[in-house]
């Protein structure tokens, strides 16, 4: 702390005004104030492994409360700890209070190919996996989404009238499903659409793997990128247009699919060489990201655990200067209370990223840093636990809501800590001590 030429610290001066003025002095929390004012609110974690007691979530039940969307993130973007987590708490929330879907940060279309797994048994997940989890998707094709998946076809096998679903609310790939099942719809309702839908869709439908495609589309002439953008709307436009007819339903998902285009065209058609569309990019993202689950807990009536990274369910970005604005953020607009961020943090642990050379490693860190949030929260009493943001007794509220140096590690590392005010990005945080590298399929 900076001293004055009197020797005086600066809490000292303000204590002695406050005497002088009847003003009462506060003094500032320390960390073990903080780390007390934890203790107390704390609610002890008995595993991060899916399966058995479950009364130790309970706590979680009660920060929830009547939500019908859960935002629950990740400090990294492969670490198994965080994935297993998730899993035991939608296995939980299924079980407890009414859950039904499972969305993931993944494409549209990857949900649906997944969703048609676990509702019907199409298809063999490890080959959807495989196929679907490719490039900046690859992060997902791991041993804890495969046991997700299988759980939740062998729940639907026993549940039949209340089935599970899994969705991704992501854009980066379209597949041709989405394609067929629009210009299968035209061709049964408006036959004489069809060679318009076809002429626009000309050349769009995905002909090669996800990780391929998503290359070759981003290496596209940005004119080029404009051009497809503005076919993928034409066809929209032309499409919300039709009467719906008899069968609304059929006609709302339809729509849906063709959104789903349009959003990968234009998530697209932005010049990523200029900054500032650039990050206009990413406050499309994240709007995309939110209007998907929206839309989908709409329609299908069912409530929402999802799984993202912190920065995405977050209320406040991490890194404003390239995200202006957080699909948690868009998602409370949308929702207000009935949306619920659960943020994670962790003291030490392994991850996997993508290293400078451009290759998928396994990195290591050890215990966070003095000064960093992580830091004080490991000092609590519990090893592994849950606490309530919104209601942390003083001292520890003004703290929580203060920024300072905390991991938040996505796909590439290094990556530098950011200041995050823990209470402004989430209502709940979730504190592991240590987490251990994800297992990835398939490399």
């Amino acid at each position: 702390m900076k001293r004055h030429r009197t020797g005086l610290s600066l809490t000292l001066l303000i204590i002695l005004a406050a005497l002088t003025t009847g003003i009462p002095a506060t003094a500032a929390p320390t960390s073990t104030t903080v780390v007390e004012a934890l203790d107390h609110a704390a609610h002890t974690l008995r595993t991060v492994e899916p399966g058995g007691d479950t009364r130790d979530l309970r706590p979680l039940d009660r920060m929830i409360a009547d939500a019908r969307v859960v935002g629950v993130g990740e400090a990294t973007h492969s670490s198994h700890d965080f994935f297993a987590l998730k899993d035991r708490v939608f296995r939980h929330l299924v079980e407890k209070k009414g859950f039904r879907t499972f969305a993931l940060e993944a494409p549209w279309s990857t949900g649906l190919r997944l969703n048609d797994y676990v509702l019907y048994g199409k298809g063999e997940p490890r080959r959807i996996m495989r196929e679907e989890f490719q490039r900046d998707y690859l992060w997902w094709n791991t041993t804890d989404h495969l046991r997700l998946v299988e759980w939740m076809r062998a729940y639907n096998r026993q549940h039949p009238d209340d089935p599970v679903r899994f969705m991704g609310d992501d854009f980066a790939w379209a597949g041709p499903e989405l394609y067929d099942e629009v210009t299968d719809y035209v061709a049964r309702t408006h036959p004489g659409l069809l060679a318009r839908f076809t002429e626009l869709y000309r050349g769009l439908r995905p002909t090669t793997a996800t990780g391929a495609y998503i290359e070759q589309y981003m290496n596209k002439p940005y004119a080029e990128r404009k051009l497809m953008a503005a076919r993928t709307g034409e066809a929209l436009k032309l499409l919300r247009e039709q009467p719906p007819g008899a069968d609304r339903e059929a006609h709302d998902r339809a729509v849906q699919q063709a959104t789903a285009i349009d959003q990968t065209a234009r998530g697209y058609a932005f010049d990523f060489e200029d900054e500032q569309q650039l990050r206009a990019a990413m406050r499309y993202r994240d709007s995309v990201m939110a209007d998907n689950v929206a839309w989908w807990t709409e329609h299908t009536g069912t409530k929402v655990v999802l799984s993202a990274h912190n920065a995405h369910v977050a209320y406040v970005p991490d890194d404003p200067a390239h995200y202006p604005k957080m699909q948690g953020a868009f998602l409370r607009d949308r929702l207000g209370d009935a949306y619920v961020s659960v943020g994670f943090t962790f003291y030490r642990g392994s991850f996997n990223a993508t290293a400078p050379d451009g290759h998928v490693r396994e990195f290591t860190l050890g215990p966070a840093g003095p000064g960093s949030n992580e830091r004080t929260l490991d000092r609590v009493r519990p090893r592994d636990y849950v606490v309530d943001l919104r209601t942390a007794p003083s001292p520890a509220r003004p703290w929580l809501r203060e920024a300072r140096p905390t991991r938040s590690i996505g796909t590439a590392y290094p990556e530098p800590e950011h200041d995050i005010a823990l209470a402004r990005s989430h209502d709940v945080l979730i504190h592991l001590h240590r987490v251990e590298a994800a297992r990835l399929r398939d490399r």
